[in-house]
């Protein structure tokens, strides 16, 4: 059974490990009108309040995890702000956070303002007409909680209409079902650079 740290506790562990071991080395719009089972599932997730505490078991991962990020987020803190979102996110969702880190690799390069020609924003880039059809107007796409929050239920709710498919529910995730280019960047970015040890 893992045992529960408290969040603070373990970031500064995570932050004294990292500096003592020299570790700072889109969701496409769908055609048409946006999907009302996914405007449901977004709504429910975005107002979902629950505190999701991190686990002792995590720490491992968090550490492994931020070495391998450093060279696309210098900074420890927002480094560990992304890494701990998307480990909370991809577990409520039932998504491997290795998958999403894999995403987020090739959808904006960690960078948590990019903005895409098409206007998708954020680490996981959100496209912002879903704030409005979530009646959550006010929401910041550039916020790495809300970001990660979105487009991890976007990718869950993919997976789940291609019944398991993971090559299919990418390709709807970036609006380019049945072109295998953009699956293919993610299993390649999982295979170099976010693979789980």
């Amino acid at each position: 059974m893992a045992k529960s740290v408290a969040p603070i506790a373990m970031r500064q562990r995570l932050v004294f490990a990292l500096l003592f071991w020299g570790a700072t080395l889109a969701a496409a719009a769908p055609q048409g009108h946006p999907d009302p089972v996914l405007a449901a599932r977004l709504k429910e997730a975005v107002e979902d309040a629950t505190s999701f505490g991190d686990r002792f078991d995590a720490q491992v991962w968090l550490l492994d995890m931020s070495r391998r990020l450093a060279p696309y987020v210098p900074d420890v803190e927002e480094r560990l702000s992304i890494l701990e979102g998307v480990h909370r996110e991809a577990s409520r969702a039932a998504l491997p956070p290795e998958l999403v880190l894999a995403v987020i690799h090739v959808e904006s390069r960690f960078d948590r303002f990019a903005i895409s020609r098409a206007g998708a924003r954020g680490l996981m880039q959100i496209m912002p007409f879903w704030l409005d059809e979530i009646g959550h107007p006010e929401d910041n796409l550039f916020v790495i909680e809300t970001n990660l929050r979105m487009g991890c239920t976007i990718l869950r709710y993919y997976l789940d209409m291609e019944d398991g498919h993971l090559a299919r529910a990418l390709a709807r995730y970036n609006g380019s079902l049945g072109r295998p280019v953009y699956p293919r960047l993610v299993f390649a970015a999982l295979k170099r650079h976010w693979y789980k040890q």
